[in-house]
């Protein structure tokens, strides 16, 4: 396995904006703003990469 300096950006972004969807998905189940908040800014700043790297 490589170290993770050395993984793809696309990896990176895919692995926000899953990691976006479980933070929103748990925050409307526990029905918990914060987490909701939290969702989505990584969510956010996954579009933000997704832009600004395109491959």
């Amino acid at each position: 396995m490589k170290p993770p300096r050395e993984w793809g950006m696309r990896s990176r972004i895919v692995g926000l904006t899953s990691g976006s969807v479980a933070l929103i998905a748990g925050g409307a189940l526990a029905d918990s703003m914060w987490l909701i908040g939290v969702g989505a800014w990584t969510l956010i700043a996954a579009g933000l990469l997704e832009m600004i790297y395109r491959p």
